[in-house]
């Protein structure tokens, strides 16, 4: 199914496509735990950016693998290109304007983000 999400401002408006029951992870690393972030990682091929080029910024830190995308206006974070997926996108549930039926929240341990990647490696193949 295809749904439609934004940042806050509405400057930014993306496109995913993606089943309407999915797991998404609650990662309580530095970044993630303040923003308050939930992940659905999926392959790229399922995103589709239809507004905002224009008001991306990109913020870096640590291996700066991980690409945390942001809105210059409103400063919300509806995507990033995630370290464990460097060839997929990683959507806040949190930013999708459509809503899915099921929505399983499963933790994930990213202060030891090492020892877990694994867990994550595999979602954007799928």
């Amino acid at each position: 199914m295809k749904h439609t999400g934004s940042c806050h401002c509405g400057a930014i408006k993306f496109e995913i496509e993606c089943p309407d029951e999915i797991e998404v992870e609650d990662c309580n690393c530095s970044i993630c735990s303040k923003s308050g972030y939930l992940h659905l990682i999926l392959p790229l091929s399922k995103f589709k950016l239809l507004e905002g080029v224009e008001n991306l910024s990109t913020y870096t830190f640590g291996s700066g693998i991980a690409k945390h995308i942001f809105c210059k206006t409103c400063g919300i974070k509806p995507f990033y290109t995630p370290r464990s997926n460097p060839d997929g996108i990683d959507i806040n549930l949190r930013c999708l304007d459509t809503k899915l039926s099921k929505i399983n929240i499963v933790k994930f341990d990213g202060q030891e983000w090492e020892k877990n990647a694994h867990i994550l490696a595999h979602k954007s193949k799928h």
